[in-house]
């Protein structure tokens, strides 16, 4: 059983905050921290790859090459591509590549503020050209190997998720759950929506689901 964080409801849906492993989960959409050469290499996205089998990595090979015959990067920070689960079929419909900024990149750890929520806008805007998906499981983007500062990145992550999430539009879903095994990030997640509660769209349901 995972352990639930914490959960806010918004006009057009909830977030959620729960511990465990991401790919064991079930959703409609899993979302890979993926690097821009969809390489799946690396920790959370490693284990994607390992978890769904070597169709997935093959498929993401394939459009690496395809990119790179226009002189193109395979996904861009901030862009993101949609695959089939291939072996994690039954557990989800579809696995969206997300490339967020990587702080270990002087440019991009500049440019972080700026970066992570255009990756989440431009997910979302995925999401919404995907039919029948309404909920969503995903790790805190950028908050691995990405190295983003935690305390900051567990800000910056929750006012964008919801404020998506309690916007003017309908983003298309009604559950966000983000899935996170880092202690030091749950710590600094724990404080920062303790802080800044009063100030966050939605109202706490954490005590209610």
């Amino acid at each position: 059983m995972v352990e639930l964080y914490m959960a806010r409801t918004c006009k057009w849906g909830v977030l959620r905050v729960i511990g465990g492993e991401l790919h064991q989960q079930e959703a409609d959409v899993l979302i890979a921290p993926a690097n821009n050469r969809l390489s799946g290499r690396e920790t959370l996205d490693g284990n994607i790859h390992k978890a769904a089998g070597e169709e997935l990595t093959e498929k993401c090979r394939a459009i690496s090459v395809e990119q790179r015959k226009l002189n193109l990067p395979p996904c861009p920070v901030t862009t993101n591509v949609v695959t089939k689960p291939y072996g994690l079929k039954g557990k989800f419909k579809h696995i969206i590549h997300v490339v967020a900024p990587d702080c270990r990149r002087p440019n991009q750890d500049e440019a972080r503020r700026d970066l992570l929520p255009v990756a989440y806008a431009n997910l979302f805007d995925t999401i919404k050209g995907l039919k029948g998906v309404k909920s969503i499981m995903a790790p805190p983007l950028s908050m691995g190997v990405f190295a983003y500062p935690h305390r900051e990145g567990a800000r910056l992550t929750l006012e964008t998720i919801l404020g998506i999430l309690n916007g003017k539009e309908d983003p298309g879903i009604n559950e966000y759950t983000i899935i996170v095994k880092e202690r030091n990030f749950i710590k600094n997640m724990r404080t920062v929506y303790r802080e800044s509660e009063d100030q966050l769209p939605g109202i706490d349901t954490t005590n209610e689901i």
